[in-house]
């Protein structure tokens, strides 16, 4: 299913069980601005080559909008619009003074050099720099972009409007970046998935997990699970997929990938088809690559009694049903993987300051807010009657619909 339609899907949802006038729904589905730019660069061989670059701010009512910028072949304006929604509920739910946004442009950063990256993503800048700011639009780094696409959009955005730290997240150390921020999201997948667990009186150690994505959130997630105790016995990422039933040794995965580019060829445990990872043997399947890779061809096979949604969106609708008969319990996306905006947040308040936290505090106060967004979902459920997606759809969209109607918005 279409991210935006599944996305809205469950917007309104939440709004029914939350009997909101129709007026308000809809004024809060509308996004506040839409935008696509084409980014023409010369590339190194002299050629010019041009990709379509996009940034959607959904909504502001509760502070400036926040949302990655994502480069990857797929980015169209659909997914962007769902994700931009998607970080409006996120960041209510964490309970943040942001609005949601997102961000992105089609490209395979893989196909590009440093010198074009860096080019494609000045331009991109010099199109959206009067739309972004710090109290109005925080871009943060997404899938295919890091600390130095970042480095680059505050360097591109200074040159109109004066050193300006505050206005991107997930910056290197040096140019005002938070310590813990690389960490941020898979440590709160980590946080997340502890306050779950402490639910059915369970805990992290003993389990068996399964990442389906080894990037930043899935390797950070893997590290620190498998430093409290828990047993990883498959993983993926973009160049295969490994397996050993007696649990993965992570720290030499990790050698291994910084070394090797990817798990492909791990000599501590065997090779496995990455189509058949999600339908691995486990309690615990964590999904952090991309959206919609669980869905009613293979929800059936899947055999954990949790998933953590590391990813944004990648269980459709469909295979919710489907897997909410089995008796699976889904932490969704809004609340699982809301670290990374959270530790985005505290940098923001850093950068504001001009006053650097230790890591120490950024991750104790990671851990407040993460365990204290989880009561609130888990009350919320109690309140609807309803599954951990509605309540956190609902913790969300209630705060933003407050916060609306509150400033007079309210169509």
């Amino acid at each position: 299913m279409n991210a935006l339609v599944a996305t809205n899907r469950n917007f309104k949802l939440a709004a029914r069980l939350l009997g909101l006038d129709s007026k308000l729904e809809k004024s809060l589905l509308i996004p506040f601005r839409e935008i696509k730019v084409e980014c023409t660069i010369p590339k190194d061989d002299g050629t010019l080559a041009s990709f379509v670059g996009f940034r959607v701010q959904h909504d502001n009512a509760r502070g400036p909008m926040k949302g990655g910028i994502r480069y990857h072949p797929e980015v169209e304006h659909d997914e962007v619009n769902a994700l931009a929604q998607l970080m409006t509920w996120k960041t209510a739910v964490a309970n943040i003074p942001y609005g949601g946004a997102k961000g992105g442009i089609g490209c395979d950063p893989r196909d590009l050099s440093i010198s074009e990256l860096e080019r494609l993503t000045r331009v991109f800048t010099q199109k959206i720099h009067d739309l972004i700011g710090i109290h109005a639009d925080v871009p943060a780094p997404d899938m295919g972009t890091g600390p130095q696409t970042m480095a680059w959009m505050l360097d591109e955005y200074s040159k109109f409007h004066g050193y300006s730290p505050a206005v991107v997240t997930g910056k290197p150390i040096d140019l005002g970046g938070s310590l813990g921020r690389d960490a941020a999201t898979g440590r709160g997948v980590l946080f997340a998935t502890e306050a779950l667990l402490n639910e059915h009186g369970k805990a992290i150690s003993g389990q068996k997990f399964v990442v389906q994505g080894f990037g930043n959130v899935g390797s950070w997630a893997a590290r620190l699970i498998h430093e409290k105790g828990g047993k990883i016995v498959a993983v993926s990422d973009i160049t295969g997929a490994i397996k050993n039933s007696k649990g993965i040794d992570i720290p030499r995965l990790l050698n291994h990938v910084k070394e090797n580019k990817g798990v492909k060829g791990f000599e501590g445990a065997d090779s496995l088809d990455p189509e058949s990872i999600l339908v691995e043997d486990c309690d615990i399947l964590i999904p952090a690559a991309l959206g919609g890779i669980i869905n009613r061809e293979n929800a059936n096979e899947i055999k954990a009694k949790f998933i953590i949604e590391a990813a944004n969106h990648p269980t459709d609708p469909e295979a919710d049903e489907i897997l909410s008969k089995k008796g699976v319990i889904i932490l969704p996306d809004i609340y699982a993987n809301s670290g990374g905006v959270t530790v985005s947040y505290f940098e923001w308040v850093q950068n504001i300051q001009g006053f650097l936290w230790d890591e120490e505090k950024v991750n104790n106060e990671l851990k407040t807010y993460m365990t204290k967004a989880f009561k609130d979902v888990k009350k919320m459920c109690q309140v609807h009657n309803c599954d951990l997606r509605m309540g956190a759809f609902t913790l969300g969209v209630n705060r933003v619909a407050r916060a609306t109607v509150m400033r007079g918005w309210e169509a």
